[in-house]
C-alpha cells in the first residue's frame, strides 16, 4: 500500500503547474514519483489572471494581502461628514431625501464605492441605532418613525445597483443649467468645459472625447459633437415612479402600475435629451472653433469657385464670340420669315374681320327688316315664334346665304319676302332636324351598344327619350336642384309618375341623360327649351284678371305706358320664369323677347321684377339656376 509523503512543484506554464506526488508503502521498501498536470480553477484562476494582467508573479495570497491592505487603506482615508439635519428627518418622506448625505457621503455622492458604502452605514448604526441611544438615555420614537430607518433606507437605495442608479439619475445636487449664449461667447472653454464634464457622467460610452483647445483639429472638434449629438444617456427616472410596482397585489395590477410608470417617465426623459440638445446647439452656435473652421471652409470654396468662374468664363468667351455670329445669321433669317407671316397675319385679319362686319351687318338687316314688316304676321304669339326662328337664321346661316335672302327680302312684295322668310326657315329647321336624328341615332346605337356589352336585353329602359321625356327631365332638375336627398332617385320617379310613355326610368338612366343634355349643342338646348316653353305657354295662354287678394289688374288698358305699376299675377311670373329659361343671357335682344313673352309688361317690369324675385328668398334659389 502507496500513502502520500510530499508535494512539489516544477515551475508554471501557460496556466498550468507541473506537480510531482511521491508516493512510499509503508514498509518504505519501494519508491515511486507520479507527475500530473493540473489547471488552476476558482480564485486561483482569478489570481493567476491578475498575475498574468500586472505581468508579475506574486502568488494568491500575496494579491490577497494587497487587496486587503488597499481596502484598509481606503477605510482609512473615508471621512464621513455628519448630516446636521439627520435626526429631523421623516422616515415616511423618505423618498425626499439625500440617501448619500444620510450616510455622511455627501462629499463623495456618486463616485462611492459599495465597501465605502457598506462602512459608512456601519458607522451610522454604530452612532444612531436606537440600542445605543437608548442606553445613552436619548429618547426613543417606537416603531418605524424613528430617524434611524432613514439610515436603514439609504443603505437600501444604495447597496441595490439598480436603485442606486435610479436615485443617481435624479440627484437632488446635479445641476442641469445649460449655459446661455452671451456666456458662452465671452469666455467659451471655461464656461462649457465643466458643463460638459458634468453631464459626461450620463453617458453609457465611457471613452468621452473632450472639449479641447483652441489649437484642436477639425477631426477632434467634429468627433466630439458628434459624440455629444448622438449622446447616449442612461439616466431613467424611474425614482419619481408615484406607484410601486411590489405593492401590486396581482399580476394585471403590476402590468398596469408599469405602464402607467412608464407613461411617467416618457415626458422627463424627452425633456433630459432636449436639454442635453440645447446645450450641444448652443455650444456649437457659441464654438469659436467651428466659427474659423466656416471660415476657412468659405475661404476655399471661395478661391475654387474664383478659379472655376475665370476657366468658365474664358470658355464662355469663346463660345459667345460663336454663338452671336449664328445668332445674327439667324435674326436675319427670322426677321425675314416674321415679317412674311406678319403680312399674311394682317391680312388674314383684315378679311375675317371684313366678313365679320358683312356677317354682322347683314344679321342686323335681316333683323330690321323682319322687325319693320312685324315679322310678316299680326298674331302676338306668331310673332314671338317668328323672333324666334329668325335669331336662328342669324346664328345658323352663312354671309352668302344671309346676303342672297336679304335681297330677296328686299326685292319682292311683303307676301313673297314672307314666302322667302319661311322657305328658308324650313330649310334651316329641316337641317337641325337632320342633325338632330343623325345625333339620335348615334346614342342610341351608342347605348345599344353598352347594353350589348354589358350583357343586357332589350327591354323597356333602353327605348328612346321622346321630346315629352326631355322636357319632362327639364323640370324635374329645376324642381330638385343639387343638395336635394337621393335627388336622381326622386327625378326618376317623378318622371315615371308623370311620364305618358310608359317607360319605367332608374337613377341610372336619368342620370346618364342629364350628362348627354349638358355635352348638347347650344341650339339644341335652346330648342328644347323653346318647345318646353310653347308648351307651357299653351297650356298657360288664358292670363286671369285676378289673384289671390289682389285688385283688378288694368295693365291692358295701358298700352302705351312705360312701366306697369300693377301686382304681378301667378301666370305672368310663371311666364317670366320660363322665358328666362328661354332667352339666356347670352342672348341678343334678351330682355325685348322677354318682355315680348309677357303680355302687357314691358322691358323696365320685366328686369325690376327679375331684380326683385332674386333678392326674395323663396324665389332665390330658383333664379339662380336661370
Amino acid at each position: 500500500m502507496l500513502c502520500l509523503i510530499g508535494i512539489y512543484t516544477t515551475g508554471q506554464k501557460f496556466g498550468i503547474r507541473t506537480i510531482f506526488y511521491v508516493f512510499t508503502g509503508v514498509s518504505y521498501a519501494h519508491q515511486a514519483s507520479v507527475q500530473v498536470q493540473v489547471e488552476p480553477v476558482g480564485r486561483w484562476f482569478e489570481a493567476f489572471l491578475k498575475r498574468r494582467s500586472r505581468n508579475v508573479s506574486a502568488s494568491f495570497q500575496e494579491l490577497e494581502e494587497e487587496e486587503e491592505l488597499s481596502e484598509e487603506e481606503e477605510d482609512e482615508e473615508l471621512q464621513l461628514e455628519e448630516y446636521p439635519m439627520l435626526k429631523t428627518l421623516d422616515p415616511k418622506d423618505w423618498k425626499n431625501q439625500d440617501h448619500y448625505a444620510v450616510l455622511g457621503l455627501a462629499h463623495v455622492r456618486y463616485k462611492a464605492t459599495q465597501k465605502q458604502i457598506k462602512a459608512a452605514h456601519k458607522a451610522m448604526v454604530l452612532k444612531h441605532h436606537p440600542d445605543k441611544r437608548k442606553a445613552a438615555g436619548e429618547q426613543i420614537v417606537e416603531g418605524d418613525n424613528d430617524y434611524f430607518t432613514c439610515i436603514t433606507k439609504a443603505m437600501e437605495m444604495l447597496s441595490d445597483p439598480v436603485k442606486r442608479r435610479a436615485f443617481d439619475s435624479v440627484d437632488p445636487t446635479f445641476d442641469n443649467m445649460v449655459p446661455s449664449k452671451a456666456e458662452g461667447k465671452e469666455n467659451f472653454f471655461v464656461v462649457f468645459a465643466p458643463v460638459f464634464e458634468r453631464n459626461s457622467r450620463w453617458s453609457v460610452k465611457k471613452h468621452i472625447s473632450s472639449l479641447g483647445s483652441m489649437d484642436a483639429s477639425f477631426e477632434e472638434v467634429d468627433n466630439f459633437y458628434s459624440f455629444w449629438y448622438n449622446f447616449d444617456s442612461w439616466r431613467e427616472f424611474s425614482y419619481l415612479d408615484e406607484e410601486e410596482k411590489e405593492k401590486a397585489e396581482c399580476r394585471d395590477e403590476r402590468r398596469w402600475i408599469e405602464k402607467q410608470n412608464r407613461a411617467s417617465r416618457a415626458p422627463r426623459k424627452k425633456e433630459e435629451m432636449n436639454r442635453i440638445r440645447t446645450l450641444v446647439d448652443t455650444a456649437y452656435n457659441c464654438d469659436p472653433r467651428i466659427k474659423k473652421f466656416k471660415e476657412e471652409e468659405k475661404a476655399r470654396k471661395e478661391s475654387e469657385k474664383k478659379a472655376k468662374a475665370e476657366a468658365k468664363k474664358r470658355e464662355q468667351e469663346e463660345k459667345e464670340r460663336a454663338r452671336q455670329a449664328e445668332e445674327e445669321a439667324a435674326r436675319m433669317r427670322r426677321e425675314k420669315e416674321e415679317e412674311a407671316a406678319r403680312q399674311v397675319a394682317q391680312q388674314a385679319k383684315k378679311e375675317k374681320e371684313a366678313q365679320k362686319k358683312a356677317i354682322k351687318k347683314e344679321r342686323q338687316k335681316l333683323r330690321t327688316t323682319c322687325k319693320t314688316h312685324s315679322y310678316f304676321t299680326d298674331n302676338e304669339a306668331d310673332g314671338v315664334r317668328m323672333m324666334e326662328e329668325v335669331e336662328k337664321l342669324c346664328d345658323r346661316l352663312e354671309l352668302t346665304s344671309l346676303q342672297t335672302l336679304n335681297e330677296a327680302l328686299a326685292s319682292g312684295n311683303k307676301e313673297q319676302s314672307k314666302a322667302a322668310l319661311e322657305n328658308q326657315v324650313q330649310e334651316v329647321n329641316d337641317q337641325m332636324q337632320k342633325e338632330k336624328e343623325a345625333e339620335m341615332q348615334a346614342q342610341q346605337t351608342a347605348r345599344g351598344a353598352e347594353h350589348t356589352s354589358a350583357g343586357g336585353g332589350g327591354g323597356a329602359n333602353n327605348r328612346g327619350w321622346n321630346e315629352e321625356d326631355l322636357q319632362l327631365l327639364i323640370k324635374a332638375v329645376n324642381l330638385f336642384p343639387a343638395g336635394t336627398n337621393a335627388r336622381w332617385e326622386v327625378i326618376a320617379n317623378y318622371m315615371n309618375q308623370h311620364s305618358s310613355s310608359g317607360v319605367k326610368r332608374t337613377a341610372k338612366d336619368v342620370i346618364n341623360k342629364a350628362k348627354t343634355l349638358q355635352k348638347l349643342d347650344p341650339h339644341q338646348k335652346d330648342e328644347i327649351n323653346r318647345k318646353a316653353f310653347e308648351k307651357f305657354k299653351k297650356e298657360h295662354s288664358v292670363v286671369p284678371q285676378t289673384v289671390d287678394n289682389a285688385v283688378p289688374s288694368e295693365r291692358f288698358d295701358a298700352v302705351g305706358a312705360e312701366s306697369n305699376s300693377s301686382p304681378w299675377t301667378t301666370e305672368e311670373q310663371k311666364l317670366l320664369e320660363q322665358a328666362l329659361k328661354t332667352y339666356p343671357v347670352n342672348t341678343a335682344e334678351r330682355w325685348e323677347k322677354i318682355s315680348d313673352a309677357v303680355p302687357g309688361r314691358s322691358k323696365k317690369d320685366c328686369m325690376k321684377r327679375y331684380k326683385v324675385s332674386a333678392k326674395a328668398p323663396i324665389t332665390k334659389i330658383a333664379f339662380k339656376n336661370i
